[in-house]
C-alpha cells in the first residue's frame, strides 16, 4: 500500500490545475532504474489505468496510479510534500530503501 499526506494531495491538486489537466488525469508513480544508488522514483500524470496498476485513492478524492512492479519497491512507503526551508517537492518516506542518495533522488532496495 502506498499512502499520500494530505499536504502530497493538495499539492498534486494544485499541480494538475497548473498543468491544464482533466479530472481523468491521476498522479503516477512509478520505480524505475537509475540515479546513484540504483533506483529513481517518477512522478507523471496519467489518464489510463490498466489492469496492470493498482489505484490508491486519497480522502480528498486524489487518485494515485502505480503498476504491480513498482508496487513491490514502494510497499508502506509515504508520499509526502515539503515546503520548508530545507527544499521544497514531493519526498518519498520508503521503509523498504536500504540506502539513498544525498538528494533523496534513488534509492536502493
Amino acid at each position: 500500500m502506498l499512502t499520500v499526506s494530505e499536504k502530497a494531495q493538495n499539492r498534486i491538486v494544485e499541480l494538475k490545475k497548473a498543468e491544464g489537466h482533466t479530472d481523468q488525469h491521476n498522479l503516477r508513480v512509478s520505480v524505475k532504474g537509475g540515479g546513484c544508488s540504483g533506483l529513481m522514483y517518477d512522478l507523471s500524470f496519467d489518464d489510463q489505468i490498466t489492469e496492470k496498476d493498482d489505484v490508491f485513492e486519497g480522502a480528498n478524492g486524489v487518485k494515485v496510479i502505480v503498476d504491480k512492479k513498482s508496487l513491490f519497491y514502494l510497499l508502506d512507503t509515504t508520499l509526502d510534500f515539503s515546503d520548508g526551508l530545507n527544499g521544497k517537492g514531493f519526498q518519498f518516506v520508503n521503509p523498504n530503501a536500504t540506502r539513498t542518495c544525498g538528494c533523496g533522488e534513488s534509492f536502493a532496495v
